[in-house]
């Protein structure tokens, strides 16, 4: 009963007294290193991630980028680490596993590390406050980590809102989220669709099929929720504004008509770097000088 009670008590000893080891230190460094109270250097093989970390994104780039300051200055900040629950010998990580892992790839024998003695409670809430101070979780990694709080360990919105400084309507709206399909989760986690297309889909008998024509046609989140409240039987005929062009694509479309004689319309895919480009001829002899044109460009190839 004691226990039980225990794990549904506030947020540990407060998130503010636990988080006092992760934040960043700005204290003076020597030889690159961070001189932290009780900080040891820990064999990195010794050490193993948090089967529990909310975080599941560890973009190949950022760890390359982290890899090579690790290289040049070291890991500037230690990772907090505990004991393996399991009674082996090693540690595991209670914060800084991206460090951790860039580390690895830095090819670090040792980084350095505080041992600090914590409840299964108190690690979660550590990983998810540190990835979440760093702002760089994806919404469904974040929803996910709120989720565990409340069921693992009994904590409610309001809690976790006072506690992470959030507010409760944004904790919920995003929790929301976990309602959704898998298949737009991975959206949201591949940043095809953001959480304001996600949260206009929520209510909606087909979502799925919507999410594909949003991230198909590079809906906005306005398109996207006038989309969700057409009616089911009218879907395939919904017209919706298509995006302004820019003036710089306007003025290549100019361009290229006029030196073509023909129609010429660009359209750039929102937020990636391909897109189509269509030149409409009125008739087979206008088809016949394109023709031309294309088969007198040089055909060495990019250099």
């Amino acid at each position: 009963m004691t226990n039980k009670k225990h794990e549904r008590r506030g947020l540990g000893r407060g998130l503010s007294a636990l988080m006092s080891d992760v934040v960043v230190d700005n204290t003076p460094k020597q030889d690159g290193v961070s001189q932290t109270r009780n900080e040891q250097s820990i064999p990195i093989e010794k050490i193993k991630p948090n089967p529990d970390q909310p975080r599941r994104d560890f973009p190949e780039q950022d760890l390359d980028d982290l890899a090579s300051s690790i290289r040049e200055k070291g890991v500037i900040q230690p990772l907090i680490l505990r004991k393996k629950q399991d009674k082996t010998s090693g540690y595991e990580i209670v914060a800084g596993e991206r460090r951790w892992r860039a580390a690895q790839l830095a090819q670090l024998h040792e980084v350095p590390a505080i041992i600090r003695d914590y409840t299964d409670t108190e690690v979660l809430e550590i990983a998810i406050i540190e990835n979440i101070q760093r702002a760089d979780l994806n919404p469904v990694e974040e929803a996910a980590g709120y989720q565990q709080l409340m069921e693992r360990f009994g904590h409610t919105q309001e809690k976790l809102a006072t506690a992470l400084g959030k507010s409760r309507s944004h904790i919920a709206n995003l929790m929301r989220l976990l309602q959704l399909p898998d298949e737009i989760l991975a959206m949201l986690r591949d940043g095809k669709l953001t959480t304001g297309h996600a949260r206009a889909l929520i209510t909606t008998d087909n979502p799925v099929e919507l999410a594909r024509i949003v991230v198909k046609k590079g809906l906005s989140v306005r398109e996207t929720e006038r989309l969700a409240k057409a009616p089911k039987a009218k879907l395939a005929k919904v017209t919706l504004k298509p995006s302004e062009k820019d003036a710089d694509t306007r003025a290549l479309e100019g361009d290229l008509a006029a030196n073509l004689g023909m129609k010429v319309s660009v359209n750039h895919t929102s937020g990636k770097e391909n897109g189509k480009l269509t030149i409409s001829y009125k008739n087979l002899e206008q088809l016949d000088d394109l023709c031309r044109i294309l088969t007198a460009m040089p055909q060495d190839g990019p250099k």
